[in-house]
């Protein structure tokens, strides 16, 4: 009687768990958050000495949950900015977000909107790159991967809301008249020059760079908002240019 042949083909790997899949996101966030801490320190200390209430710098960390946008409002605060403008402006900053979204959106359509509005709320440019290591899985992979982006998220966050409330009581305490805003721009230059890998990218940043010297004297800080489009528009002219070069590379 002959014997059964034994099957060639490898036994598939088990799906991780949900909490294999949390902590898996934590690790993959706990490399970036030695740079998170020091930015949320920052804006902690620049808000209070913008003149921010304390309970309204860290709420603003639990609701906006933007560095970037937060950093702008704070200094549109200190200069008396009017409301609308503080609201365009700090949109037109977070507009790449909807990018984001738009990229993660077909990993979250088959799950509840409670888990769709959980990952959006806790998705930001740190949380993003590491996420998106994940768009690609398969089969049962991808059974909790949702559970990999809050974790991600998660971890983001409280690292945020810690560091600023540190750096609000720091802040009560340092003088009004230290130039701690001079670390705003090399905390966005750090940010920034690391993700500069295209032409489309460098152009962006040269323009918005040039602009922002330029307008400078312009009211309300208007001057960011112009950088802010002239850097946008530099970028969409060459992006088109960029795509075919990289799909020609990838042939």
């Amino acid at each position: 009687m002959p014997l059964p042949l034994a099957s060639s083909a490898p036994a598939a790997a088990p799906a991780p768990t949900a909490r294999e899949e949390w902590w898996a996101g934590v690790r993959a966030l706990l490399p970036m958050l030695l740079g998170v801490a020091p930015f949320g320190l920052i804006y902690g200390v620049l808000a209070v000495n913008a003149g921010m209430p304390a309970w309204l710098a860290c709420a603003m960390s639990a609701t906006v949950f933007g560095g970037a946008s937060q950093m702008i409002l704070t200094q549109l605060w200190s200069a008396g900015t009017p409301a609308l403008i503080v609201v365009f402006t700090v949109a037109m900053v977070n507009l790449r977000h909807a990018l984001y979204s738009a990229t993660m959106a077909p990993a979250l359509s088959h799950l509840p909107r409670r888990w769709k509005a959980l990952v959006a709320y806790l998705l930001t440019d740190e949380a993003f790159a590491a996420m998106t290591r994940r768009l690609t899985d398969t089969g049962e992979r991808m059974r909790n991967r949702h559970w990999f982006f809050f974790g991600a998220g998660f971890s983001l966050w409280s690292c945020w809301q810690v560091s600023t409330l540190a750096g609000v009581l720091v802040g009560a305490q340092v003088p009004r008249d230290w130039p701690l805003d001079f670390f705003l721009p090399l905390t966005f230059i750090a940010i920034i020059v690391p993700n500069l890998k295209h032409r489309a990218h460098l152009a962006a940043a040269l323009v918005a760079s040039a602009l922002a010297v330029a307008c400078y004297g312009m009211p309300h800080k208007l001057g960011i908002m112009v950088a802010a489009l002239g850097g946008i528009a530099a970028g969409m002219v060459l992006l088109p240019r960029t795509r075919p070069r990289k799909q020609e590379t990838a042939a």
